[in-house]
C-alpha cells in the first residue's frame, strides 16, 4: 500500500505537468489528455517491458488510468491558479521524478536487480515520460540539457543503498532518498549549479 500511494502521487504530478505543457502549447482537449497520459506512464512502461513486467501496470490496474483522467479534469479547471503559482510546471516535474525514481529502484529489487540496474531502472522510470511529453511537444528533453535532471535521479537512487545502510526502517530509507532527488533538483535550479556543457563555439576565422 506504500509503494502504491508513492506510484499514484507521482501519477498525478507528471500527469498534471503534462496538463501545463499541452496547454502551454495550446493543445486541444484530445492533446492535452494524450500528453498528460504518456507523460504519466511512459517511464512506468519502459521499465516494465525492460524487466519482463507484461501487461504492464497500468493495463493490469484502471486505478493508474482514472488517476490520469482525474488529474487531467483538476488540471483544466484549476489552470488559472497553477499558472499564478511560481514554476508550477518545474515543481510538479520536479515532485514527480522523485517519486519515480524509487518506485523504478523498487521494480528493480522486486526483479532482482543489482543495485546499479536498480538505480538505472529509477533513473529511466522517472525521466523518460518526461522525454516522450518534450518531444511530442517538439521541445529539447530536460534530461538532455545542461539541467541537473537525470543525475539528481541517479544520486538519490544511490542514496537509498546508502540510508539502508543504517539501522532505520526501509520505508524512512525509501522517503529519505524520495527527498534527496527533489532536494538536489531545487538546489539546483536555485543555485544555477548545472553540467558542464560541452559545445565549443568554433573559432571565426
Amino acid at each position: 500500500m506504500f509503494y502504491q500511494t508513492i506510484d499514484i502521487l507521482g501519477t498525478v504530478a507528471f500527469a498534471i505537468s503534462g496538463v501545463l505543457v499541452a496547454m502551454d502549447k495550446k493543445l486541444d482537449l484530445f492533446g492535452v489528455l494524450i500528453i498528460a497520459f504518456v507523460t504519466a506512464i511512459g517511464g512506468g512502461t519502459l521499465r516494465d517491458l525492460l524487466i519482463g513486467n507484461t501487461p504492464v501496470v497500468w493495463m493490469r490496474d484502471l486505478t493508474y488510468v482514472s488517476t490520469i483522467f482525474i488529474s487531467v479534469v483538476v488540471g483544466i479547471l484549476f489552470a488559472n491558479q497553477l499558472k499564478y503559482l511560481r514554476r508550477s510546471l518545474f515543481l510538479f516535474d520536479t515532485i514527480g521524478i522523485g517519486l519515480f525514481t524509487m518506485i523504478g529502484v523498487e521494480k528493480g529489487l522486486q526483479a532482482e536487480l543489482s543495485p546499479i540496474m536498480c538505480v538505472a531502472l529509477g533513473t529511466m522510470t522517472a525521466s523518460f515520460g518526461g522525454v516522450i511529453r518534450d518531444m511530442l511537444c517538439n521541445e529539447i528533453p530536460v534530461i538532455f540539457r545542461k539541467e541537473i535532471y537525470a543525475t539528481a535521479c541517479i544520486l538519490g537512487g544511490a542514496s537509498y543503498f546508502l540510508f539502508t545502510q543504517f539501522p532505520i526502517k526501509e520505508s524512512y530509507a525509501y522517503i529519505a532518498a524520495i527527498v534527496v532527488v527533489i532536494s538536489l533538483r531545487l538546489l539546483a535550479v536555485r543555485f544555477g549549479i548545472s553540467l558542464p556543457n560541452i559545445y565549443k563555439k568554433p573559432k571565426e576565422l
